[in-house]
């Protein structure tokens, strides 16, 4: 037999022996322990005992010994009498009983109320209903905490003279909630200053693994993103992870019959503009013209060059300076056509009912631009298709840094209803971007293509813009660029020889809109000239 399976039989052996001992020796050690206790107790007894009661008791003891030696059986009860108290005294300590668990209500509750006692308690309240020494019950009507112990609901009331009515003071209180409920989440604040009682909502995530795809939408329709349940009345089917399930659009209406007929998208670098703007673009291209203009020069839209209906895609202040002019010709000569078609009872022609729609990436950089060479402005050149593109049936989507809303044009702001900010951002620049004050306080870190959008006069609401990489990026995931490059309207070599057909591809479509001739006869499809000098439609008299 092996010396190793000798030593292990040999320890096993050794281990049985020894637990046996201890169950055969336990009573012994427990009356030991007890005797050594007592033993303790009486040493320490005698030491305390001073010198003149020290001769007293030992006569005492002497006495009670021998009484206890004279007594029938008094020995024999003496020693059962000795082993069961040490018995009693050696037996094992009880583990000391836990500390109950503080309520998680009151820790957090009472933090929450001692940090906004500073700033809702008055010196000359007669009966405050936040003082240091106060309890938060007295101030707080309700709440609810999720399964991890995160705040998740609160109500709570506030004196009368807090200045509720001044962006500044909420700010304060809201920043000092998201403080101590958590920074990691969005929470919604209403407050109600006809009763003096401010509601506070943490907010579910918003999912943020929706990707490109066809959307249910009518044309003119664009799905900007995803919302909560309540901030919209209609939900879509859509696809993620290979499930169909039905989310609450963000839907921005365009064309002749909207009320808000231009974007304007600002928001913090890395958080999804450019996306954005692909995403719009992809969804257009199926009834629309595109004019693409990427002021910032990375190259972001690169995949949309020679796509049927991309007329062009500009980087540099000249392609952007004769795009745009070109734009405003087009402006000008479809309202000319469609005042004459009015004028004669005439149904519009095909190439100006067809949408054009132009995209802006970081329009402002050119603005330096072309200031600092002494050239227009590109922004000034969009006026005309901004205040005339919804007869015209033209859509400007305009998409830049939220630094550089200062270099925004009054004009395009002032024409550009439809809001989107992504990205996290203070109190003044949600107001700023979106026209209206920001009843969510945003966390403090979050994904790529999170922000909140306005229509209109609407209420801003929460968004999550779909995944729309650029395909051309390498570092991008796979799956995500072949989900853009299935929506492109046609197959190109350099991006899409690995990707798989689309199960359903679009018709192919003209180059540009169809020029319509003096005798009503449509040309073949020609190249696209952003240079030309006169309109493509001329006016008649009427007769």
């Amino acid at each position: 037999m092996p010396l190793n399976r000798h030593l292990t039989k040999g320890r096993e052996i050794a281990r049985t022996a020894g637990d046996h001992a201890t169950d055969m020796f336990a009573p012994l050690a427990v009356i030991g322990r007890g005797l050594r206790h007592h033993a303790g107790w009486a040493w320490e007894h005698w030491q305390a005992t001073p010198q003149e009661r020290r001769g007293p008791t030992l006569f005492l003891s002497a006495a009670m010994l021998l009484g206890i030696y004279l007594l029938p059986h008094g020995l024999l009860f003496a020693l059962v009498a000795l082993m069961a108290s040490a018995a009693w005294a050696g037996r094992p300590p009880k583990a000391a009983p836990a500390p109950p668990t503080p309520d998680v209500a009151d820790v957090k509750l009472g933090a929450l109320y001692s940090a906004l006692t500073p700033y809702l308690c008055g010196l000359e309240d007669a009966n405050p209903l936040y003082h240091f020494e106060g309890s938060y019950k007295k101030a707080f009507s309700s709440w609810e905490f999720d399964g991890e112990g995160r705040l998740s609901r609160l109500e709570l009331s506030y004196p009368a003279y807090f200045t509720d009515t001044e962006p500044t003071a909420r700010a304060q209180i809201e920043q000092v909630v998201q403080g101590k409920a958590g920074r990691a989440r969005e929470y919604r604040f209403d407050w109600d200053e006809e009763s003096n009682r401010l509601r506070i909502t943490a907010l579910t995530p918003l999912p943020t693994d929706v990707v490109a795809q066809r959307f249910v939408a009518a044309p003119g329709e664009i799905v900007l993103g995803f919302t909560d349940e309540d901030g919209t009345a209609r939900t879509i089917p859509v696809t993620r992870g290979g499930v169909i399930t039905q989310q609450p659009p963000v839907v921005w209406r365009t064309g002749p019959r909207s009320s808000e007929p231009h974007l304007l998208a600002l928001g913090v670098a890395g958080y999804g503009t450019s996306s954005l703007i692909r995403s719009i673009a992809l969804q257009a291209l199926p009834y629309a013209d595109l004019v693409v203009i990427d002021g910032a020069g990375t190259g972001e839209h690169a995949c949309l060059v020679n796509r049927p209906g991309v007329h062009t895609v500009e980087t540099s202040l000249h392609g952007a300076l004769a795009a745009l002019t070109w734009a405003a010709q087009e402006t000008q000569r479809r309202l000319t056509a469609v005042n004459a078609a009015r004028h004669t009872g005439a149904s519009l022609p095909e190439d100006v009912t067809r949408p054009l729609w132009l995209l802006l990436d970081h329009p402002t950089e050119l603005s330096e631009l072309a200031h600092a060479e002494g050239r227009p402005d590109p922004q000034d050149l969009l006026e005309l298709p901004l205040r005339h593109g919804r007869a015209a049936r033209i859509t400007v989507v305009i998409a830049d840094d939220v630094e550089a809303q200062e270099r925004i044009t009054p004009t395009v702001r002032a024409t550009t209803r439809a809001r989107v900010l992504l990205g996290p951002a203070g109190p003044e620049e949600g107001r700023a971007a979106l026209g209206a004050p920001l009843d969510i306080v945003p966390a403090a870190h979050a994904p790529a293509g999170r922000g909140y959008a306005r229509i209109g006069n609407g209420t801003p609401v929460r968004l999550q813009v779909p995944a729309t990489v650029d395909p051309l990026d390498d570092d991008a995931p796979a799956q995500l660029r072949d989900a853009v490059i299935a929506l492109l309207p046609h197959r190109d070599s350099r991006t899409e020889a690995a990707a798989a057909p689309p199960a359903a591809a679009a018709p192919p479509r003209p180059d540009r809109p169809p020029v319509v001739t003096a005798d009503g006869a449509v040309p073949p499809n020609h190249p696209v000239d952003l240079g030309k000098a006169e309109p493509m439609i001329r006016s008649r008299p009427i007769s």
